[in-house]
């Protein structure tokens, strides 16, 4: 028993040494969203304060996890005044739910570099499934500090309904909110 305890931790160990993470470049990344305002004109909008990592152990990525959260109170349309009713109990109610979060499921490449991706988007008490279109510029070696860097552009489309978000005080936007995430990331 205690032989194949011991293999096990070895080879989860091994396991664990191979897996690349990539980390967010802050300042050359985003996440955001876009809802059409009385089904005439499109108001976008982004979080401000995020992480995201990719972890993969190969080095296409075609097994990569993405993840990233959001502070939810750091939400920014450019009016504050909106904002302000963006963060209370009508829409994303931040004092009680302070991030948004999202965790890939699958990675698929497709041709080129689009890929498609799934993965379980959390937004206040609801956790559902997303599907986004994916990009995959890279990888690059950065000439500056010589470590690899890789751009990932990613898209879907939720309904702000599943997520409570709005409901009758949202009448005058579109139930359909686009979603992406722009990001630029670094291999540790």
């Amino acid at each position: 028993m205690k032989k194949t305890l011991t293999l096990v931790t070895l080879l989860a160990s091994a396991l664990a040494v191979n897996a690349q993470k990539w980390n967010v470049d802050k300042a050359h990344s985003n996440v955001g969203f876009t809802i059409t305002h009385m089904m005439l004109s499109d108001v976008d909008g982004q979080f401000r304060d995020i992480e995201a990592t990719i972890t993969a152990d190969k080095d296409d990525l075609s097994d990569a996890v993405f993840e990233f959260t959001a502070q939810a109170n750091s939400i920014d349309t450019r009016i504050e005044r909106r904002d302000t009713h963006l963060k209370s109990a009508d829409f994303f109610e931040v004092e009680k739910y302070p991030t948004v979060a999202f965790k890939s499921t699958s990675f698929k490449h497709l041709e080129g570099k689009k890929y498609k991706m799934k993965g379980n988007l959390t937004i206040k008490d609801v956790t559902k499934e997303v599907e986004m279109d994916v990009i995959v510029n890279g990888p690059i070696v950065n000439p500056r500090n010589q470590k690899k860097m890789v751009g990932v552009k990613a898209t879907g489309e939720i309904d702000r309904y599943d997520f409570h978000i709005g409901g009758e005080s949202g009448a005058g936007q579109s139930r359909e909110v686009v979603i992406f995430a722009n990001g630029e990331f670094t291999k540790e």
